[in-house]
């Protein structure tokens, strides 16, 4: 199986608001850089996107090395939340709804298809890949606060 290494990065200006997301695809030295957004939405829905998106860009079932941010992201796939939360009818354990069931949907469907190993990273800080991540984001980001 090959192993791919993705970084994600989401951005959002307001929450709600005009967000952004960044994906970095890398394997065997080459990149596929991936960028997108809404006008209308928040952090957590753009950092669950970019990573969607990355897996869906994936064309066979690989080890996936997923390095991003957000704690949201990586606890739920790496602790089992998510997945916990869909055997409940996305109910928290706190008995609350879990957010934004319809992207765990999708993320936890392609996740479903790879080896996926989950790493968190300081968001803005050494990460050369995090922070072309960011800035991905944010220009999609400042693309539909215009808008």
């Amino acid at each position: 199986m090959k192993t791919v290494t993705i970084y994600t990065d989401g951005a959002c200006s307001g929450n709600p608001g005009p967000g952004g997301w960044g994906a970095i695809l890398r394997y065997m030295g080459r990149e596929k850089v991936m960028s997108g957004g809404e006008k209308e939405t928040t952090n957590n829905r753009m950092e669950l996107s970019g990573v969607i998106a990355a897996l869906s860009a994936l064309k066979e079932p690989c080890i996936v090395e997923l390095y991003s941010d957000s704690k949201y992201v990586i606890d739920a796939l790496s602790k089992g939340w998510a997945e916990s939360w869909r055997k409940k009818g996305w109910i928290k354990s706190d008995k609350k709804p879990a957010l934004n069931p319809d992207l765990w949907e999708k993320l936890l469907k392609e996740a479903a298809k790879h080896e996926l190993h989950c790493h968190w990273v300081k968001g803005h800080a050494e990460n050369e890949y995090n922070n072309r991540c960011d800035a991905l984001a944010v220009a999609e980001r400042d693309k539909y606060a215009l808008k």
